[in-house]
């Protein structure tokens, strides 16, 4: 683990977890990645991710002071809020109980100070927002987990919404147990709170963790009621459309007009039958319907990228590689896109920060 300066100047190591392999080669076989839009979007298999609107559901971080037993305070940039408030919306999503997120939140607030930290030793993870950097092994993230362990890979791990899902872990996990998240640690809602975050973390100082019980009960009292689930539900998009450019060509105008046809369609892992798709496939129907051909997958591949998009061009996200993405949809304008999603919530019109890292390529 790194050592960074923690609220309380506490510093940590990490042991050595047992070495795994990750599931990423899996899904480079099918569509742009699983899930299509979940902050656990490159996890093995269909399992419904929840991550996938934990950003936008937190918000704008702000800037707050919390107060814990002793008379002590404790202050929390925005940043800082912002990544508290990623762990409970994705806690609550998953319906786990309040003292499951008050672990994840000790656990954060000992491992990162609720900062995402790249790590020199891994180079890739300076390519990634990052609040600071920290120096142990290759350990990275808010929850400082490390790809060589198999807890998924720097892309990934770069995500704060990954990091909570992996962190909780259980049978929506995104690495199904191993190495076991939360949820899979028999019996850990009778455990002290601290041996609980021991338990996933394997830490080389597992008595550090209880030190910040107090203040992770108090960070969840001040921002639970004000943070929505990270599951993201159809009733819960409601933005009207956009106001298109009265220049917008008629052919893009015709993209957006099959891309609002085809919302509330499910989301079926390889599909491409109509509201029965997966992102890329709902990408290739769209644009199909307007007499243009893409690729069944990797459509930016035909593209040409811009900085300046237009409603109609591709919005790839979650970067997983050089020049590769998890998930691709369709810019509709004013900060908003069509996508299939994820299984759990199917096909949306929504906010582009609910995915990770967007660009955009212009394919017509």
């Amino acid at each position: 683990m790194p050592a960074p300066a923690l609220l309380l100047g506490a510093v940590k190591k990490r042991a050595i977890l047992k070495l795994a392999g990750t599931a990423l080669s899996a899904l480079l076989l099918c569509c742009v990645m699983a899930f299509c839009g979940s902050m656990a979007l490159m996890a093995v298999a269909a399992q419904g991710s929840t991550a996938a609107c934990s950003l936008a559901a937190g918000g704008p971080g702000t800037a707050m002071t919390i107060s814990v037993p002793g008379g002590k305070s404790v202050g929390l940039n925005a940043t800082q809020v912002a990544v508290a408030r990623t762990y409970i919306a994705v806690g609550q999503a998953r319906s786990v109980p309040d003292g499951g997120i008050v672990i994840a939140l000790m656990m954060a607030l000992q491992e990162s100070n609720l900062q995402m930290l790249a790590n020199p030793s891994v180079p890739e993870s300076l390519n990634y927002p990052h609040d600071g950097v920290g120096s142990d092994h290759d350990s990275m993230g808010s929850a400082q987990q490390r790809p060589s362990a198999g807890w998924g890979t720097v892309a990934q791990l770069m995500q704060p919404a990954y990091n909570a899902e992996a962190f909780y872990g259980g049978p929506q996990g995104p690495n199904h147990g191993s190495p076991p998240g939360l949820l899979d640690v028999p019996g850990w809602q009778q455990m002290d709170k601290g041996a609980a975050a021991q338990a996933v973390q394997g830490s080389a100082f597992p008595e550090r963790y209880a030190q910040w019980q107090p203040a992770a009960d108090q960070i969840l009292k001040a921002l639970a009621a004000s943070t929505v689930p990270a599951a993201c539900s159809t009733t819960q998009q409601s933005p009207g459309l956009p106001t298109l450019p009265a220049n917008l060509s008629q052919l893009r105008r015709n993209i957006l007009s099959y891309a609002q046809q085809g919302v509330g369609g499910a989301y079926v892992w390889g599909g491409t039958a109509f509201k029965a798709w997966d992102c890329s496939g709902y990408v290739q129907w769209v644009f199909g319907q307007a007499g243009i051909t893409l690729p069944r997958t990797e459509q930016w591949t035909v593209g040409t990228r811009t900085t300046n998009p237009q409603p109609g061009d591709l919005v790839v996200q979650n970067p997983d590689g050089p020049n590769h993405w998890g998930h691709v949809g369709i810019y509709a304008g004013n900060g908003m896109m069509y996508s299939a999603l994820n299984p759990e919530v199917g096909t949306l019109f929504h906010p582009v920060t609910w995915n990770n890292l967007a660009a955009y390529f212009v394919a017509v």
